[in-house]
């Protein structure tokens, strides 16, 4: 395959992923900026919430369920995705067992009082966080969440890496599922440490291929004329209302947020 071949299949397409759920809801059709600054406020309030306010976490959790009930994002796709953070828990769950300070028993075992607190934080707030990401996610395509930064003024550099790594990844994700076929069409199983070789020199092969296409991507980039900036194809713009739309999340999550530091 050409230098033209790899560019089209690393650059075209691209806006779909597995946590995209696809949809004509309201959410949906909001500005990819709009939204990743509501996330962004969302999250901020979330962690600003004390622990002792135990309540308030329940009331972001129903925010939450409405922004996923006008996305029309199922509780059962949302929930599989919140097992992305299975690690934090089994961290959190070992707080309350390793933390110094007064203790209590429950169950037959000596509690941490601030482990106990701390877990809670860290569950309350790292839930809510995950299930605002994944929201997000469910509802903006990866070329809207880039457009999205790049409105939002990230340093462009940076949205150039997040784009290549995207869009590249799918590129090297397609070469290990043809290595793969043709290892198994050649009656290749790896069942035990003595083929730990092949798989290794197939990790290799795998590097080389990647550099090489990294390479022929790179010169047809720059045969058509890119100096370090991508052009600016779909000029993203939200109109106040779009705006207001979006931001009733974090507006609403700051009101639980100060009743929280007042009661």
């Amino acid at each position: 395959m050409g230098a033209d071949g790899g560019t089209s299949h690393a650059f075209s397409g691209g806006g779909a992923h597995r946590l995209y759920r696809h949809g004509h809801s309201p959410v949906h059709g909001l500005p990819p900026h709009t939204k990743l600054a509501a996330t962004f406020a969302f999250v901020i309030v979330v962690v600003s919430t004390p622990r002792e306010a135990m309540w308030a976490f329940g009331a972001y959790a129903v925010l939450l369920a409405t922004v996923a009930y006008a996305a029309r994002v199922p509780a059962g796709f949302l929930l599989r995705r919140l097992l992305i953070e299975v690690p934090f828990v089994a961290f959190a769950v070992l707080m309350p067992f390793v933390a110094q300070g007064e203790r209590v028993e429950a169950l037959g075992m000596s509690l941490s009082v601030n482990g106990l607190w701390g877990a809670w934080n860290v569950l309350a707030k790292g839930t809510l966080g995950v299930a605002a990401s994944v929201l997000l996610a469910s509802t903006t395509e990866l070329r809207e969440l880039l457009l999205g930064l790049q409105r939002l003024k990230l340093p462009p550099l940076l949205v150039q890496i997040a784009s290549f790594m995207i869009r590249y990844g799918d590129v090297i994700a397609d070469e290990m599922r043809r290595m793969r076929i043709a290892r198994e069409s050649r009656g290749f199983e790896a069942r035990g440490v003595r083929h730990w070789g092949i798989l290794a020199k197939s990790a290799g092969a795998l590097f080389i291929r990647s550099y090489e296409r990294g390479e022929r991507v790179h010169l047809a980039m720059v045969s058509r004329g890119y100096a370090g900036s991508m052009p600016v194809i779909d000029e993203v713009t939200a109109s106040r209302a779009q705006w207001s739309y979006a931001l009733a999340l974090p507006a609403a999550a700051l009101v639980v947020c100060l009743l929280g530091w007042v009661l």
